[in-house]
């Protein structure tokens, strides 16, 4: 018997019923989809995603805020474990100048920055000048991972678990976007914050110049 013989053709009635089955099918799937995009909405990283901005960190417009040494609070005492494992803590650095830096590896603009503080700390390595990073979110491996990718040659405090460093600053500054970065005077001080991606290493040799420049 010829193979076309034993084919049966649909009738009618049926392929209407089909249709009719996968236009049910796909009003359904389209209000799923619909019902998870609005949940999703709701989620601030879901909505930067939906909108296809970098969801890998909390965005922030770049600003630039400098304290009279008149205006600056205490001293911030601060404290860690840096991704190599050794005990760190501010009265190491005292007298230094210091740049506190808050990043995190999945952090685009913390990437695309990495550069720039790398140079600005090549530049004053050896001046009276510290660099300490404090990484947010993320475990000793992967902030070493990432300093061996980006060529960070400063130490950073891993901070995700107690969150010390961000509460010692917190006290005196807001960290409210990642990344921050602040210039502590000689005393400790918060001399200035620069909230959101460095736009190149210029701003921040500016800013640590003019607090190394500083009388006592």
């Amino acid at each position: 018997m010829p193979l076309a013989s034993t084919i049966r053709p649909i009738r009618s009635g049926r392929l209407s019923r089909i249709r009719r089955s996968r236009r049910v099918l796909g009003a359904a799937l389209a209000a799923v989809v619909a019902v998870s995009l609005t949940a999703c909405a709701q989620d601030p990283v879901a909505e930067q995603y939906l909108e296809g901005n970098d969801k890998g960190y909390i965005s922030a417009d770049f600003t630039v805020v400098e304290i009279a040494p008149a205006d600056r609070g205490e001293p911030v005492e601060f404290q860690g474990i840096t991704e190599s494992g050794d005990e760190f803590t501010s009265s190491q650095i005292a007298g230094d100048v210091t740049v506190v830096n808050f990043w995190y590896a999945a952090c685009g603009p913390c990437r695309v920055e990495a550069k720039d503080l790398e140079s600005v700390w090549q530049k004053y390595e050896g001046k009276d000048v510290s660099f300490v990073g404090v990484n947010t979110y993320d475990q000793a491996d992967t902030a070493r991972a990432f300093a061996d990718e980006y060529g960070i040659t400063y130490p950073s405090l891993i901070d995700v678990d107690k969150g010390e460093a961000k509460l010692a600053f917190a006290s005196v500054t807001p960290i409210q976007a990642t990344p921050t970065t602040l210039v502590l005077d000689k005393q400790g001080r918060v001399a200035a914050r620069i909230i959101g991606q460095l736009d190149g290493p210029s701003i921040l040799s500016t800013l640590v110049g003019d607090a190394l420049a500083e009388s006592e």
